[in-house]
């Protein structure tokens, strides 16, 4: 048994060795990315209408004309759970776009609320010259990025059911510029962090070189007032919180419906078991055992 107990002990001790010196290099390169407060976390958690409205607004005015979203359709933008546009607002928007497509004249017809969410309406190899690749698709981005935690905090999401990763990681990313290569950056041999042309400087990015440009700054979107005559502050930061709020609901449209689907079966569950518990108490309480 004592052998037994110190190769265990043996063990934890290396693996805390191991894992520790990675923790503290990523720490000093990286900080350490921190979770935001959102309406959708928790198990009883929902999104914001109003918030999604919001980040709808930054995504198409901002992002859309270099990241695409080929699994939104114009008719999920009404969908119970999600922004909830009106019909009459769908349709509206969707008619603003013009869709390829070989069957009508010319080539293209305006757009309607079944068709998907319309390209970037540039070419690749334009994307390409501007920021060194393609950027990414945003219809799974919110569920394509996460966060890293240090043992053993990471075990904690078995209990508490976070998965908001993503939104944290898109919300750290778009507020994470810097003007200039910070003084204590340093690249992964130690050295004094060198940008290349062209780049810029993002606390979170692996590598902290981005092609991409800082898209947000206070006032680049107007919101005006929202539902209740409430004023929302239209700061670089507000809009990172609303489109990564508007990010995880297209990665995952149907998140409130889960949740009350996953509710009500552990309230089922529950009841059943103590239906069952009276059941063999019923059948078996005159019987000697």
């Amino acid at each position: 048994m004592s052998k037994t107990r110190s190769l265990f002990g043996a063990l934890a001790v290396a693996i805390a060795l191991a894992v520790t010196p990675v923790v503290a290099a990523d720490a000093h390169s990286t900080p350490e990315i921190q979770k935001q407060q959102w309406s959708f976390a928790g198990i009883f958690g929902t999104y914001d209408k109003n918030q999604l409205q919001r980040g709808f607004q930054v995504f198409r005015e901002v992002c859309a004309g270099c990241h695409s979203a080929r699994l939104l359709a114009f008719r999920n933008l009404g969908e119970h759970g999600g922004p909830e546009f009106s019909e009459a607002q769908v349709k509206a928007l969707a008619a603003e776009y013009e869709i390829a497509d070989a069957e009508a004249e010319g080539g293209v017809r305006p757009g309607v609320a079944a068709d998907r969410w319309p390209g970037t309406g540039q070419a690749d190899a334009d994307l390409v010259a501007a920021f060194g690749i393609v950027p990414p698709d945003f219809s799974v981005i919110a569920k394509a990025r996460n966060t890293s935690q240090p043992f053993p905090w990471w075990l904690l999401n078995y209990i508490t059911p976070y998965a908001e990763g993503g939104p944290d990681y898109i919300h750290a990313l778009l507020t994470g510029y810097h003007e200039e290569v910070p003084e204590h950056a340093v690249d992964a041999e130690g050295k004094p962090f060198q940008l290349p042309e062209g780049k810029y400087y993002n606390d979170y990015f692996p590598g902290h070189a981005i092609g991409m440009a800082p898209p947000l700054s206070d006032g680049v979107v107007t919101y005006g007032e929202s539902e209740g005559g409430v004023v929302v502050p239209e700061t670089a930061d507000q809009y990172a919180r609303d489109v990564s709020a508007f990010l995880m609901w297209v990665a995952e449209p149907h998140l409130v419906a889960r949740k009350e689907a996953g509710l009500q079966v552990i309230v089922f569950l529950i009841l059943f078991a103590g239906l069952m518990y009276a059941v063999k108490r019923r059948l078996w309480s005159k019987v000697e055992h």
